[in-house]
């Protein structure tokens, strides 16, 4: 009887510390995570302002718009290898129109559009099939 407790506290012991680890080890995968995730969002947010003080720039601003535009086609047809532009423009349409409203709320209102003027500069696409 002393040796099967003496064998189940070892046994509990050893349980214990492995638990330890293993929640110890997902905290800091989760910390990694969080941060990894903050950098993203931050860089991202990093990106959109330098993209907007650039087009901001008259002249220089449509070059950089369309060279933008034009990068983001062609990452977007490194995961679609068959996709043309009007799949692409469909595509960020649709995403487009997700967001429209939070994006004119944004905005200044003496320079926000109307939903509808917005709305109707999006091409008309088909639904999938």
């Amino acid at each position: 009887m002393a040796v099967s407790t003496l064998a189940l506290g070892v046994q509990a012991f050893t349980l214990s510390a492995q638990v330890a680890t293993a929640t110890a080890s997902a905290s800091a995968a989760a910390l990694r995570h969080r941060k990894e995730l903050a950098k993203a969002v931050t860089k991202a947010k990093a990106k959109a302002r330098l993209r907007r003080i650039l087009v901001a720039v008259p002249v220089v601003g449509t070059g950089v718009a369309v060279a933008f535009e034009a990068q983001d086609f062609h990452d977007w047809q490194l995961d679609n290898p068959e996709g043309t532009f009007a799949d692409y423009s469909c595509e960020v349409a649709e995403l487009s129109a997700e967001v429209v409203d939070e994006v004119l709320q944004d905005l200044p209102q003496g320079v926000r559009p109307s939903r509808d003027l917005v709305l109707r500069q999006l091409p008309e696409c088909e639904a999938p099939a």
